[in-house]
């Protein structure tokens, strides 16, 4: 996918927010001294009266956040995913989700992709911790348009959001007539043999890994499972079904993530194996976000010669 554009889905979420910005004078920003990071200065840039640096204090800033929210203003809460989900998490949970508020948490930089930051910073708990906030909506888009597109969507819904946007730069597969909903999944690429359900940066990694198969003579069906909570449990069911076997793929540990949130639904009304992919209960080190994908193993590669010793031949 080399001649493919890319972009980082954090520079989308900074043009969606300068986009919105211009419709919508409710809305309002909160970083917290990242804003270069995270992207949400292309919004300060437009808009620097409703841009606010709350400094390295990240768990004030979700309380800011809050008390925002309850006075008719929608708060964009920005900051990396280890300081969103983790350093702040009692706030979220207890000043945010436990009132059902209507502020939207945008975390960057979650996953080892993060790179040379190293394991202080690569968040590969951050789904886990936002799924278990009761009325938490939990979303990780796959590139620039769907991440707009998911922008858009958190601010037309009521009610607490938490997405995660990525650091490195990823192909961009989708068009502008893209409609994205929250709660439901995209099938991708088609087939009967083996289900392969990811999310996030990795989706265009679980599309290349369905062609080799393809060509191999596999049929894997591709699904872009990019809202993680609330799981479309009717696709996933669907999936179980008619194929039998089902793989996932995340940047993000095995437990608590996509994986389980699918093992979970199966269980429930579908029971076939699932196969997960993603970090093994281990934490990221300092690398090149490439080469720490390759060596975690979630690549085309490791997706394809996964899924091939998965499906029966």
């Amino acid at each position: 996918m080399a001649d493919v554009k890319k972009i980082a889905t954090r520079d989308s979420y900074g043009n969606a927010l300068a986009e919105l910005g211009k419709a919508h004078a409710n809305i309002v920003v909160l970083d917290a001294d990242l804003a270069g990071a995270t992207k949400s200065g292309t919004f300060k840039k437009a808009f620097p009266e409703r841009h606010f640096n709350c400094g390295i204090a990240e768990s004030n800033m979700v309380g800011v956040g809050a008390g925002l929210s309850t006075m008719g203003l929608v708060p964009f809460v920005s900051t990396f995913a280890m300081f969103a989900a983790g350093r702040a998490y009692e706030q979220v949970r207890n000043t945010i989700g436990y009132p059902h508020l209507n502020v939207k948490i945008c975390a960057t930089h979650g996953g080892i992709s993060v790179g040379e930051d190293g394991a202080s910073h690569q968040c590969c708990e951050d789904f886990a911790l936002m799924r278990t906030i009761p009325g938490m909506t939990v979303m990780c888009p796959s590139d620039d348009v769907e991440a707009r597109k998911m922008v858009y969507a958190a601010y037309e819904m009521e009610g607490p959001v938490y997405i995660r946007f990525g650091r490195a730069a990823t192909p961009i597969y989708h068009d502008e007539s893209f409609s994205f909903t929250i709660g439901k999944g995209e099938v991708l690429q088609d087939g009967t043999d083996v289900a392969v359900i990811a999310a996030g940066i990795l989706v265009p990694e679980a599309m290349e890994a369905g062609k080799r198969l393809a060509a191999e003579g596999i049929k894997a069906r591709v699904i872009n499972m990019a809202t993680i909570k609330p799981m479309d449990e009717e696709l996933v069911i669907r999936a179980a079904k008619e194929c039998g076997r089902i793989v996932t793929v995340e940047e993000h540990n095995i437990i608590g993530g996509l994986g389980e949130a699918v093992a979970g639904v199966t269980a429930e009304h579908a029971p076939v194996p699932v196969h997960r992919m993603g970090v093994r209960d281990e934490f990221g080190h300092s690398g090149p976000a490439a080469e720490l994908l390759k060596q975690f193993g979630l690549t085309a590669d490791a997706i394809a010669a996964e899924v091939k010793e998965f499906v029966p031949q």
